[in-house]
C-alpha cells in the first residue's frame, strides 16, 4: 500500500464526532479581555524559525506567557507524521499546515473547531482576509486561524522583452490565442534544446487560476461539488499545455525549470532564463534583496476581460483533535496573526534591511488590519520605481484574491484535477479526457466524505 494510501486509512480510523458547536477552549479560565493565556507545555509542527518575521512574533508572545513553556518542532508538515501523532494519542497542540487542506482534516475530526478559541480569545474574524477565511471555514465553522496571504501576480523581465522588440503591455493574458506567439519571442528553443522560457503559464499548480480567469469555478462555492469537465476549464488547460508543447514539452520544459533558484542571487530573472511568469507575490522579496537592479515589471493576472484577478493561498494554525493545552495554543494563534505582532515582525525586516541597504517591500498577511498599519506607517517607497509599482500592483491584487473553498475532500479533489494536468502534460491523455476522469474521482471522493 503506497504512503498517500496509507495515510487516508489512517485518518479514516481516526474520524471522531466533532461537534460544530464547540471545540477549542471550551474548559479553561475564560480570562479577562484579552482572554486567557494558558500556561504549561505547548506543542507545534509543521512551522520553522527561519527568519525574523517568525522569530519576532514568537518572542512576543514568550515574554507575554511566561508561564507556557513552548516547544516547537522545526520542519515542514507531514501528512503521515501528523496522522500517526493523532493515532497514537499524542499530537502536537498545534499545526501549521496549507489552508487547503483544513476542509478534509476537520471531516475527518483529525483537528477542531475553533468556535469557543475565537470566543474566548476574543479574536476578531473580521480582521482576516474574506478568501483567507473561505479556506479555514466548512459548513459555517472555521477550524483555523489565516497567516500569511500569497496571492499571484505576472513577472516580466523587460530586458528580454526588449530584445524581442516587445513592451510589458504585449504580455497580454487576457488575448489567450495571442500568448503562443509572444512566446514564441521570448523564449530560446535550439536543436531540441530550452535554454530560455517565453511564458510558463505554471501549471499544474495555477490551473484553478487560469479556469476563473476563463469564468469557471473548478469546485461548488460549498466544496461539494467537482466541476472539472466545464468546458472552460478544460480550455483553460488547453491553453497552459500548448504554452509548455511549443516550448520542447513537458520534460525538457519542467527539467530546465527545476534547475531555477528563486531564492538566490542566480534567480533566473538575474540569469536571464525566463520572460514571463506568475508566481506568488513572495518572489518580489527576494527579488529585491538578490536583483534589486534587474529590469523587472511587475503586473496584475487578469481575466479574459483584462480584470485583475488572483487566487490566493497560504498557511494557518489549526488545534489537533486530542491536543493537551487548547488554551495556550489558542492564546498562540491569536498572537502570532495579531495586528501589533505582525507589525512588530514587519518593522524588524525593514530594520533588518536597511542595516543591509536593502528595500523593504513590505509583509503580506492575511490579517487586513495589520497591512494596513505596516502599508500606512512602516512602509516606504524604496525609490526605485519599479519596486515600487510592484508593491502597489500586490496591494490591489490582495483585494482581487479568490480561494480555492473549504472542501470535506479537498485534499483528493486537488489531487485529481492535478493528476490529470500531469497526464496531459506527459502526453498520456488529452484535456477532456484526463479532466473527465479527474471528475469521476473528484465526485466519488466528494461522495464519500458527504456520506
Amino acid at each position: 500500500m503506497s504512503r498517500r494510501l496509507r495515510a487516508t486509512a489512517l485518518v479514516g480510523v481516526l474520524a471522531l464526532a466533532v461537534s460544530g458547536c464547540g471545540g477549542v477552549g471550551g474548559g479553561g479560565d475564560s480570562g479577562g479581555g484579552g482572554g486567557a493565556k494558558g500556561s504549561g507545555a505547548l506543542s507545534t509542527m509543521g512551522f520553522g524559525l527561519s527568519d525574523e518575521i517568525a522569530k519576532t512574533r514568537v518572542d512576543a508572545f514568550k515574554k507575554d506567557h511566561p508561564d507556557v513553556q513552548l516547544n516547537i518542532t522545526e520542519g515542514a508538515f507531514d501528512e503521515q507524521q501528523f496522522l500517526s501523532a493523532v493515532a497514537s494519542g499524542n499530537p502536537p497542540d498545534l499545526v501549521y499546515m496549507d489552508r487547503k487542506l483544513i476542509g478534509t482534516y476537520a471531516k475527518r475530526g483529525s483537528i477542531q473547531p475553533l468556535t469557543d478559541c475565537v470566543e474566548k480569545q476574543k479574536i476578531d474574524l473580521g480582521q482576516y482576509r474574506q478568501a483567507a477565511k473561505d479556506q479555514v471555514t466548512l459548513d459555517g465553522t472555521v477550524y483555523g486561524i489565516p497567516e500569511f496571504s500569497q496571492v499571484r501576480v505576472l513577472y516580466l523581465n523587460e530586458a528580454l522583452l526588449k530584445q524581442a522588440g516587445l513592451t510589458a503591455d504585449d504580455v497580454n493574458l487576457a488575448d489567450w490565442a495571442g500568448l503562443p506567439a509572444v512566446s514564441a519571442k521570448l523564449a530560446k528553443v535550439s536543436g531540441g534544446r530550452l535554454s530560455r522560457i517565453g511564458i510558463d503559464p505554471k501549471i499544474p499548480e495555477f490551473l484553478p487560476m487560469w479556469a476563473k480567469a476563463n469564468g469557471a469555478e473548478m469546485i461548488s462555492a460549498d466544496g461539494a461539488k467537482a466541476n472539472l469537465t466545464d468546458p472552460k476549464v478544460v480550455e483553460a488547460l488547453t491553453t497552459g499545455v500548448k504554452l509548455i508543447q511549443d516550448q520542447g514539452g513537458w520534460g525538457k520544459f519542467k527539467s530546465f525549470r527545476d534547475t531555477f533558484d528563486f531564492f538566490g542571487a542566480e534567480n533566473p530573472l538575474a540569469k536571464n532564463q525566463i520572460a514571463a511568469w506568475p508566481m506568488e507575490e513572495w518572489f518580489l522579496n527576494q527579488a529585491a534583496k538578490n536583483s534589486p537592479k534587474a529590469e523587472l515589471v511587475v503586473k496584475p493576472f487578469v481575466d479574459r476581460q483584462g480584470k485583475p484577478l488572483t487566487m490566493s493561498s497560504g498557511q494557518a494554525w489549526v488545534v489537533t483533535k486530542g491536543a493537551k493545552n487548547p488554551e495556550a495554543a489558542c492564546a498562540f494563534v491569536k498572537q502570532m496573526t495579531a495586528t501589533d505582532t505582525w507589525f512588530a515582525a514587519a518593522k524588524a525586516r525593514a530594520e533588518a534591511r536597511k542595516a543591509a541597504n536593502l528595500p523593504f517591500t513590505g509583509v503580506w498577511t492575511g490579517n487586513t488590519a495589520a497591512d494596513k498599519k505596516i502599508f500606512d506607517e512602516l512602509y516606504q517607497p524604496t525609490g526605485n520605481k519599479r519596486f515600487d509599482d510592484a508593491v502597489a500592483t500586490i496591494r490591489e491584487a490582495q483585494d482581487a484574491a479568490f480561494a480555492m473553498p473549504a472542501s470535506p475532500a479537498g485534499a483528493e479533489f486537488d489531487k485529481a484535477w492535478t493528476d490529470a494536468v500531469n497526464r496531459v502534460l506527459s502526453g498520456q491523455a488529452q484535456p477532456a479526457e484526463a479532466l473527465a476522469r479527474a471528475q469521476q474521482e473528484a465526485t466519488a471522493a466528494l461522495d464519500k466524505a458527504a456520506g
